[in-house]
């Protein structure tokens, strides 16, 4: 792990992520917390060195982002929008937008975001694509729906493309006053409400070349590095809500010695599968696939979330409470960015739970 994230920094800073208030209504944006982040140096992490970020090891930055989630999902949740866009960004081609871009993203002083899902996994079972592109003298147009976008109304810019009628794709950044980007009120979420994400309505929006990020071509989001549908990053995250809900089982174990046995099991399987995510990572371990840690992943966050509900008795039960807050968090994973095999996974472990008992 890397030293800075023992360092009081950025202990500094995850005191203060848990600390701050942040409200789970859509009404709310954790402001406080991203420019706490900003200012412990975490917008550095993967801005390259060439635009004074640190570009920390793809390893280094999951470390920070899992113990970040242990602290606070929403705002970590937030980041990861923030830091797929970056991604997009400087692992495109387009030296203007890069210029452009990246250090203001790098100091804090921008936030970007995407709204991707439709070229991923939303809307790909229809016939017309969600949101269609067409070339004019001067750049694309863009027009259709974006259905999942977090913090659009917050953002200067938006990653997001379109699918041209010979069936290639852009993927663009477009400023997020753009006329026609229209952003929807943000839907009413089981959880992480803050992170203001909902659709957004795109009505002839022009995007320029300079603006083109990567394509046309087919398969968009295979070009450059955006972590994709059931990502290690995503995979991460469950762990650091595991982490925080760990921690509150722990507490509650104190002074309760019958709950140490079911903490201990818990720690032990967490222990495993941090080991083998950084397996996956690292690559030294093929056996072990990025379907099959997200899978496991999304098991251990559900029972711990929920066994330290259950350690709390009706206490936990009370709305606020974070062991009720870490338990509807934790659904989350069940339906961001989770592939089709994984889900069928999980939804074959909550019917054969109680097989043989």
């Amino acid at each position: 792990m890397n030293p800075l994230f023992v360092d009081k920094p950025f202990q500094d800073l995850l005191d203060q992520l848990k600390q701050l208030p942040c409200s789970d209504s859509s009404e709310s944006w954790p402001a406080e917390h991203l420019i706490a982040m900003a200012d412990a140096g975490v917008m550095t992490w993967d801005i390259p060195t060439d635009w004074n970020g640190t570009e920390l090891p793809t390893a280094e930055i999951l470390d920070g982002l899992r113990l970040l989630a242990s602290a606070n999902l929403t705002s970590t949740f937030v980041l990861t929008q923030r830091s797929a866009a970056v991604r997009r960004i400087a692992t495109s081609e387009n030296q203007i937008a890069r210029k452009r871009l990246l250090p203001g993203l790098c100091a804090g002083e921008l936030f970007a975001t995407v709204g991707i899902s439709h070229l991923t996994t939303s809307g790909q079972h229809l016939k017309k694509p969600l949101v269609q592109a067409k070339e004019c003298s001067d750049g694309f147009e863009l027009n259709g729906f974006v259905p999942w976008a977090t913090g659009v109304s917050k953002a200067d810019f938006l990653v997001t493309g379109g699918t041209l009628p010979d069936g290639q794709q852009i993927l663009a950044v477009v400023p997020s006053d753009r006329i026609g980007l229209q952003v929807q009120t943000p839907v009413s979420l089981m959880a992480l409400n803050a992170s203001q994400t909902g659709a957004v309505r795109l009505e002839n929006v022009h995007v320029r070349l300079d603006e083109i990020l990567h394509g046309p071509v087919q398969g968009v989001m295979q070009q450059g590095s955006g972590g994709g549908a059931g990502s290690l990053g995503t995979s991460t995250l469950a762990m650091g809500v595991t982490e925080g809900a760990l921690k509150g089982i722990e507490a509650e174990a104190a002074g309760r010695p019958s709950l140490s046995p079911i903490l201990k099991s818990l720690q032990d399987e967490h222990a495993e599968l941090l080991c083998d995510l950084r397996s996956c990572t690292s690559g030294s371990h093929p056996q072990v696939t990025t379907e099959g840690v997200r899978q496991r992943a999304n098991s251990l966050v559900l029972r711990s979330a929920q066994a330290w509900l259950a350690a709390t008795k009706g206490a936990g039960f009370v709305s606020g409470h974070p062991a009720e807050r870490a338990v509807r968090e934790s659904m989350f994973f069940l339906v961001w960015s989770c592939p089709q095999p994984v889900l069928d996974a999980n939804l074959q472990e909550f019917a054969c739970s109680f097989e043989g008992s």
